[in-house]
Parts: structure tokens; sequence; C-alpha cells
């Protein structure tokens, strides 16, 4: 069994609006960052998981990120996988 580390990122789809972006948008202009065209906001998560492969690992994570973490009717995600080495365990011969 393999283990991986995801960082996963959740945001708006373009087409939607985003009332936290335009609140911070706004409040950065009030701070003389007039240079700042547009702030969307989102969503980070890092989910450590076990998997027999990178490939189950991916499946597993785009199950969850579709039936938990994003609503795909208004949100996109992606992640990065990285795998995560383990340490030989006290004893173990390498």
């Amino acid at each position: 069994m393999l283990k991986f580390n995801a960082r996963i990122y959740v945001t708006l789809r373009p087409s939607v609006l985003d009332p936290a972006g335009v609140a911070v948008q706004s409040g950065l202009k009030h701070m003389g960052y007039e240079n700042v065209e547009q702030v969307r906001i989102g969503k980070y998560v890092e989910v450590t998981l076990n998997a027999e492969s990178e490939e189950a690992a991916r499946q597993q994570l785009d199950i969850i990120c579709d039936r938990l973490l994003a609503n795909p009717v208004i949100e996109n995600y992606r992640f990065e996988l990285n795998a995560v080495s383990v340490p030989a365990e006290a004893g173990t011969k390498v």
C-alpha cells in the first residue's frame, strides 16, 4: 500500500458570481490597491490517503471531490497528488 498527499483546490466556476471575492476586491480598493482587477475566493483542502497505486488514489480523490468537497454544479476542482515516502521501520534492513 502506498501513501499519497493531495492538495485539492476548489473554485467557483467562472460563470458563477462570487460575492466574497467582490467584497475582498472592494476592501482592497479602499486600501489603495486600485490595480486589482478581480478576486475569486475558493477552498484549499489537504488529504493524506493510502492506495494501491497512483491511479487508484486519483480515482478515489475524484469521487471524494465530486461527492463531498465540491459542488459540481457551481464549482470546479483540481488536485495535485504526491507520493509520500514512508521511513523504513526500525530494525528493518534496507
